[in-house]
């Protein structure tokens, strides 16, 4: 009987290290960890809009309809709970995505109709707020792609013989990515332009 066990917990040892279930919990990690990195991302920029927001409003004829609409995609965009269980969530993602898209056009129009106010642009903070605001849509960019490449990654172990059957064992799914023709307009970054006026 003795020799019946220690041969079951040794089969089941080698079956158990051929599953892929240390694999499937390394890149699950990794996805949280690549998530938690776009949403510092996505707060970083929701951070930068009130002061770029007043900076605007300092302009006295500003176009006040292109502001209202930066400040109500931002209010949108953070409202939404953005926690790691949300790349778990197909709807509720898609639903992140499309407000974080609303947020990207909105600030892309504030900052062409800028162009038009050459007291604005000749503002050191406004300009300041734009090379943050810059640096800042870059670093979504770099997130997201990590994201996207770790999900994919993630995607391909718990699809794949046999992870998929340890996946379906411990209920592993597949996690929601950046689908193309969102991540084409999320990866747009607003014009930044650094241009002064021409001296007199």
């Amino acid at each position: 009987m003795r020799k019946y066990l220690i041969g079951a917990l040794a089969l089941l040892t080698v079956l158990l290290s051929g599953c892929g279930y240390n694999q499937i919990q390394s890149q699950d990690e990794q996805v949280i960890s690549s998530w938690s990195e776009v949403l510092n991302q996505y707060q970083r920029r929701a951070d930068l809009i009130p002061n770029l927001v007043s900076t605007v409003k300092g302009e006295a004829k500003f176009e006040q309809d292109t502001l209202t609409k930066v400040v109500e995609a931002r209010a949108k965009a953070t409202s939404i709970q953005a926690t790691p269980e949300l790349v778990n969530n197909p709807e509720a993602f898609q639903k992140f995505q499309q407000a974080q898209g609303q947020l990207t056009s909105a600030l892309s129009r504030l900052l062409v109709v800028s162009e038009n106010y050459p007291s604005l642009r000749a503002n050191q903070g406004f300009r300041d707020l734009q090379a943050q605001l810059e640096g800042t849509e870059n670093r979504i960019t770099v997130a997201r792609n990590r994201y996207i490449k770790s999900v994919q990654e993630y995607n391909v172990t718990i699809r794949s013989f046999p992870s998929n059957l340890t996946a379906m064992i411990f209920g592993y799914k597949a996690k929601a990515n950046f689908t193309v023709e969102n991540e084409k307009e999320l990866a747009t970054p607003p014009s930044v332009s650094f241009d002064t006026p021409a001296a007199k």
